[in-house]
């Protein structure tokens, strides 16, 4: 197979592409035009990208079959058309969770202690310990988790460690699950925005997280306290954050923004940074080795797995319930042409399919096909297909 990286991609993930017979074509400069010709000229099976967006345009390109991103979220790719064109999508899911973690708690405790501040004026020759020596703690604080997917998880033990408490809300959690974890379950992210000293937002953005971070959730929450936002930035109302800072004396530690440039580097503004109570990073809680490593490794097991059997890991863009209404299950012996008169029959009748598996008995003379179907087959249609001598039994069920 031939894979296109279009991003930085560590050493170790190239050799394992290598390794497994994939011929490799890596260059991380690609964007836009300069990709999409990329993707006419080399025709590849499989592109994999990390922050670079995957649009329609480059999906319709070449003969791609998989896109992976070497990460969690898959907004950056338009899942929608590479479903239209039966391309699977993707991700990374968990392998850069302990890296947002540590990030996020270095924005906690940057926002308490001041820490960038301090170094600032010391660096401009100013020595100021008395503007900086009174810091919360974190002791005793609660802690509030907006999601508790990998990463949200992996913020609990680490507030713990800190002597925090811990609640949350997620579309997931339940007070059974919260309870197994020892944290607090909150009904709805206004609850948590209203207890909680620091919130901490960990979702997937989504249609239905899109700005859920709201003005309602910051007139919610208690004045002076932390926002932290590693997730998404599309997740936040950006316009209600700042009132939040300028008029609640919310803290806010930020990693995304929605005014992020394309590129690595390049010019960059957002009126959220030049206000005193915000510390920002560049977009760069996956950036550890550590979580690079473990991604690279990922997607080198999400290729060898597709050569190997077909079958795509973590894929994102599978029908969770396709419009199939009726099961076909017709038992065979395990010869040339048998499913071919089954589909052959399928056809006549105007039926369609939709997904098929056919298991092999040890010895390799039987088997059984399992075929869903979007409509059910008439008696006329059944006698048809048990015409074939190599057919034992033909039944359907509805689904």
């Amino acid at each position: 197979m031939k894979v296109l990286v279009a991003d930085k991609f560590e050493q170790s993930g190239l050799d394992g592409l290598r390794a497994l017979g994939c011929e490799v074509i890596y260059d991380p400069s690609l964007k836009e035009e300069s990709l999409i010709e990329a993707l006419r000229l080399h025709n590849p099976d499989i592109l994999v990208v990390r922050s670079t967006k995957v649009t329609a345009p480059m999906l319709e390109a070449g003969d791609l079959s998989l896109v992976i991103r070497a990460g969690a979220g898959v907004n950056t790719i338009d899942v929608a058309t590479a479903s239209k064109r039966g391309i699977y999508v993707a991700n990374c899911p968990g392998k850069n969770a302990v890296a947002v973690a540590e990030l996020a708690f270095g924005l906690i405790l940057s926002l308490d202690r001041r820490i960038p501040d301090n170094v600032q004026q010391l660096r401009e020759g100013r020595w100021n310990k008395k503007e900086f020596s009174e810091a919360r703690g974190l002791a005793g604080q609660t802690l509030g988790l907006i999601g508790v997917g990998n990463i949200g998880r992996e913020m609990i033990p680490r507030a713990r460690a800190f002597g925090m408490r811990v609640i949350a809300w997620s579309r997931s959690l339940t007070p059974e699950t919260a309870e197994a974890l020892q944290i607090g379950y909150r009904a709805t992210p206004l609850d948590v925005a209203f207890e909680a000293d620091i919130v901490s937002v960990h979702v997937a953005l989504t249609p239905e997280t899109h700005h859920l971070c709201g003005r309602a959730f910051f007139e919610a929450m208690k004045p002076g306290a932390y926002f932290i936002n590693t997730a998404r930035a599309e997740v936040v109302d950006e316009e209600a954050l700042l009132w939040a800072v300028r008029e609640k004396g919310i803290r806010a530690g930020l990693d995304v923004f929605s005014t992020e440039p394309a590129a690595a580097e390049g010019a960059f503004d957002n009126p959220l940074v030049h206000l005193p109570n915000v510390y920002g990073t560049h977009h760069i809680g996956a950036s550890t080795r550590q979580a690079q490593e473990a991604i690279a490794e990922e997607v080198v097991n999400i290729v060898r797995t597709y050569m190997q059997t077909g079958h795509v890991p973590n894929v994102v863009n599978l029908a969770k319930r396709t419009p199939a209404r009726y099961l076909l299950v017709v038992r065979h012996l395990d010869r040339v042409g048998v499913l071919a008169h089954v589909f052959d029959c399928l056809r006549e009748a105007q039926i369609n399919v939709q997904e098929t598996e056919n298991i092999i008995f040890e010895g390799a003379e039987a088997a059984v096909a399992r075929i869903q179907l979007d409509s059910e087959p008439s008696a006329e249609v059944l006698r048809a297909i048990r015409s074939n001598p190599n057919i034992f039994s033909a039944v359907v069920m509805p689904l």
